[in-house]
């Protein structure tokens, strides 16, 4: 494993303290109770309940909204809903302005005041190198392409709707990636769900890391192949399902699958964590499977020169049969692409269903796209691209080194700019969402079931575009409030 790696790979995931989950579990036993409670007295009419509901003369239907599936939304989501979908009005960068709103109603309504928060240090976007931003280079190419191309481009790339730029933008993805080919879809989520259905069928396995996103999962659901799952970042756990798969073929005819396929992803969005990327590679090889790797979070935000896992590893990019990122995150623009050999990206092009059927890029997004990578590449001329690159990571390492010293429980890999910080308790996730915002520190908080029940964390997304002295002073803000509780 060592001869694998050029540095150590550290991650860390401290085990939940005991006390601290059986004070978990009683705070959400607590809250269920008294959502049974509250129930009750909906039921009778005693308290009013503004959820959505069948009316009355509806009851003899079948149910529209299946009641005990909302309970948790009714009871515990309510009353934090505040944290989560505040509007904001202006570029997510370093800073940002949010619309003020409040409720009368506990959460259920929102009423806007029409004041706008100024400066709100933004610690929740995926702006990993600053590139979202309304003035510069990338915002300047991109309002001239507007203006000669328009915003909408009305058709499929097959029919009328295939551009010069998005011809140009496919040839810079390849070369920046250092593969043959490459080519981009309008949306990141659906470059997943509507291109492993036809990379996989009916008698391929698909071997996926537990933690893997959504979209994944849905491609793999969605391509008819049998689905099965390893411990996140387990080695041993993957080896085990491929020695299993190779000895024992499918289900009942035991016949060899026409194709293994393991998904991971470069940067775990909610973990922090790095895909152990050199071990993934030799157990491919080892057991001739083939490899997906969804590098959403990491191209752009890792390896020396931005260029992603491959490149924080060392490693060569033939290596990785199928290479998917978004360009919603370092990039600062939206969708995503997939690149590879050749023949894997011409053959995407017939059989991908995102590829025939949905609307070309806009073309702004396509400008910001080529802009942006190339100012990363340095082929505008500057060095900026790699010092936003070098900032990123020193903010990184900075920011988790001072949370460690405040003492909190940080998951994941030292160089990772997610950063999850564990919270635990229920009535902790509303409390610190709402007392970062009066700091003007906008943060993202998780909870069930978009983590485990006893693991709600904080998510800090770190970006160039961050100074140390911001960071400084807003962890130092951070640090008041929490010695004061």
């Amino acid at each position: 494993e060592r001869e694998l790696y050029n540095r150590p790979f550290v991650e860390c995931f401290e085990e939940t303290p005991m006390l601290v989950a059986v004070l978990t579990y009683m705070g959400y036993g607590i809250l269920t109770i008294f959502g049974y409670l509250r129930d009750f007295l909906r039921h009778w009419q005693i308290e009013r309940c503004p959820i959505a509901r069948e009316r009355e003369e509806q009851k003899d239907f079948v149910p529209l909204y299946q009641d005990f599936e909302n309970f948790y939304t009714r009871n515990l989501y309510m009353r934090i809903r505040d944290n989560w979908n505040r509007p904001i009005c202006s570029v997510p960068g370093a800073k940002m302005e949010l619309m003020q709103r409040l409720s009368h109603d506990y959460n259920w309504t929102f009423e806007y005041t029409g004041r706008i928060v100024q400066d709100v240090i933004n610690l929740g976007s995926y702006n990993y190198l600053g590139f979202a931003e309304n003035t510069g280079p990338c915002a300047d190419s991109a309002a001239e392409v507007t203006m000669k191309y328009g915003v909408g481009v009305a058709s499929t790339r097959q029919e009328t709707g295939n551009l010069d730029r998005h011809e140009e933008m496919e040839k810079l993805v390849a070369n920046f990636l250092g593969v043959e080919s490459a080519m981009a879809f309008g949306m990141g989520f659906a470059t997943n769900s509507m291109n492993i259905p036809a990379l996989a069928g009916k008698g391929c396995l698909i071997l996926s890391d537990e933690l893997n996103h959504t979209s994944l999962v849905l491609g793999a659901r969605l391509s008819g192949s049998t689905i099965r799952v390893f411990k996140h970042n387990n080695m041993q756990s993957l080896e085990k399902l491929l020695r299993e798969a190779i000895a024992h073929g499918q289900p009942r005819t035991h016949r060899p699958w026409k194709k293994i396929l393991i998904l991971v992803e470069g940067i775990y969005s909610m973990e922090g964590s790095i895909v152990r990327l050199p071990e993934v590679i030799a157990l491919k090889k080892r057991y001739k499977a083939y490899l997906y790797l969804d590098e959403a979070h990491s191209i752009g935000a890792l390896g020396p020169r931005g260029r992603g896992v491959v490149d924080y590893f060392g490693l060569d990019t033939c290596d990785v049969d199928v290479m998917m990122g978004t360009f919603t995150k370092s990039f600062g623009a939206a969708g995503g692409y997939i690149a590879g050999k050749r023949e894997l990206i011409e053959y995407l092009r017939s059989h991908s269903h995102s590829a025939v059927y949905a609307t070309s890029m806009s073309p702004p997004v396509v400008e910001q796209i080529i802009t942006s990578m190339k100012c990363i590449m340095g082929e505008d001329g500057t060095t900026k691209g790699s010092e936003r690159i070098q900032q990123l990571a020193e903010n990184t390492v900075y920011f988790r080194k001072r949370l460690r010293e405040m003492g909190f429980i940080i998951y994941g890999n030292n160089d990772s700019p997610v950063v999850p910080m564990m919270l635990y308790m229920p009535a902790k996730i509303g409390a610190f969402g709402r007392e970062m915002f009066k700091r003007n520190i906008g943060v993202v908080v998780v909870g069930f079931p978009a983590t485990p029940i006893i693991e709600s964390r904080a998510r800090f997304c770190i970006s160039a575009a961050h100074t140390k002295d911001i960071l400084s002073s807003k962890m130092d803000q951070m640090r008041k409030y929490l010695r004061g509780i």
